[in-house]
This record gives structure tokens, C-alpha cells and sequence, in this order.
């Protein structure tokens, strides 16, 4: 009898063995697939075909869903299609799947951004530049100088839009950025000087016409001012940008 009971529970444990292998080899199977469909989708984003992008995801993720990389580009879709509190949701799972995922927490702050959260971007963008493995530490830095300037805390600001151009001189985001706090501040030249070299380093980026325009402006250099606002039309001639600075432009003919 002890025989027999012995014999039964080895053919259990046998099958219980083949069941788990089974098991595992589906779950590479799904994983394998899961990643076929989500290069696809990765394919669409890079086209900016954000629609058929988030379809191919969606239906990767019905075959496997911790992938922390599928649940990242599910946020950068969403983010694209202004869709930030969904977005921010999948960043999350992201990194709750892979904690050390330092691009998803960058994504993270930058959706805490869009909502104007700026104490919780601040929080991600922190946690971000003590990874000194991350190899584009200046976009956190310079995104914890934006939030700095929205709180109107111009120090900080100045300080971290410092920090990211010492990571990256010719950072036309970061020197932007310093543009706009020395408007702030009212230290005008520093801030022609500053967006003089944004534009140098991005010279088809309107918005960054529009800042040195007014720069200009404040600074009584009014032929100068003009003409970058000119260039905001020629760059972005449908654009809300371009209304501003038409506008500008009729403000200073009647002056």
C-alpha cells in the first residue's frame, strides 16, 4: 500500500514538474509575442502615427502586460495624444515594475509638468539626477528649472537651468529657460545674451524667436525686436506664436 501511495505522489510530482515547464513556456511564448507586436508599435511612434501606434500596444499588452517598456511607450502614445492623466498612469506602472527605469520617471515629471503638478515633477526629476548612469541628465535638470520658474522661485530656476548647461552647453532648452528668468528677474541683457545662444543652437524654434523678440523689446532695441518677431511669422505662420507676434509687431509700428 505505502508502495503504491509513494508511486502516486512521484507521477504527481512528474506531472506537476511538465505542468510548471508548460507553464513557463507559454509565458516565453506570450513575452516573445508581446514584444513582436510591441517593436510594431514602437515603429508607428517613431512615424508619429500615434493612433495605429496605440493599437498595436494595446493589443501586445493583452498578451503580456509587466513589460515596463510597453507600459512606457502606452505613456508616451497617451502623452502625445493629450491624454496625461492615462499617461501618467502607465509611466507609473513602469516604474513599478522596473524601479530603476530612470526614462519613465523623466516622463513621469515631465506629465506632472503638463498639469502644472510642479512639486510632484520636481519630486521625479530629483530622484533622476542621483542616477549617475542616466546619460541625458541635463533634460531633468533643465525640467526641475521650469518647474522652479512656475513656482516663481527664480534662484533655484537660475540654479538648475545652470546645472543642465554645464551637462550640455549648447542646450537650447536650458538656455531658453535661463532666457526667461533673467526676463523674470528683469536682468535683461543677461537674458538677450542667453536666448541670442538658444537661437544660435535651434535657429528654426519660433517659440524661441518669440522669447529674444521680446527681450528686444524690453531692452528699447526695437529693429531688433522686429525682425525676430518676423522670423516667428516665417517659422510658424499659422501658429497661436505667430498672432502674438503680429500683434507685437502692430504694437510697436504705433509707438
Amino acid at each position: 500500500m505505502k508502495m503504491k501511495a509513494n508511486s502516486f505522489m512521484l507521477a504527481v510530482s512528474i506531472l506537476l514538474v511538465f505542468f510548471l515547464a508548460s507553464c513557463v513556456a507559454n509565458l516565453e511564448v506570450r513575452k516573445n509575442q508581446e514584444e513582436a507586436i510591441r517593436n510594431f508599435g514602437e515603429a508607428y511612434i517613431r512615424e508619429g502615427a500615434y493612433t495605429k501606434a496605440l493599437g498595436k500596444l494595446l493589443e501586445a499588452e493583452k498578451l503580456y502586460s509587466e513589460d515596463p517598456h510597453l507600459q512606457y511607450d502606452l505613456g508616451l502614445v497617451y502623452m502625445a495624444k493629450k491624454r496625461i492623466d492615462l499617461a501618467i498612469n502607465r509611466f507609473k506602472k513602469a516604474v513599478e515594475i522596473k524601479p530603476d527605469y530612470t526614462p519613465a520617471k523623466n516622463s513621469l515629471g515631465v506629465a506632472y509638468l503638463a498639469q502644472n503638478r510642479w512639486d510632484d515633477a520636481i519630486a521625479c526629476f530629483k530622484e533622476i539626477t542621483g542616477d549617475l548612469l542616466y546619460v541625458t541628465p541635463h533634460y531633468p535638470l533643465s525640467n526641475m528649472g521650469w518647474a522652479y520658474y512656475n513656482k516663481k522661485e527664480y534662484n533655484l530656476a537660475e540654479k538648475y537651468y545652470k546645472d543642465a548647461l554645464k551637462m550640455e552647453p549648447k542646450f537650447a532648452r536650458a538656455l531658453s529657460g535661463l532666457g526667461k528668468t533673467y526676463i523674470a528677474t528683469g536682468r535683461i541683457s543677461e537674458a538677450i545674451a542667453a536666448l541670442e545662444k538658444a537661437v544660435k543652437n535651434s535657429p528654426n524654434t519660433a517659440e524661441l524667436h518669440l522669447d529674444l523678440a521680446d527681450a528686444y523689446r524690453l531692452s528699447g532695441k526695437y529693429k531688433k525686436a522686429l525682425d525676430a518677431y518676423s522670423k516667428v511669422i516665417e517659422l510658424a505662420p499659422d501658429s497661436p506664436l505667430a498672432v502674438d507676434a503680429q500683434k507685437e509687431i502692430e504694437r510697436l509700428g504705433q509707438q
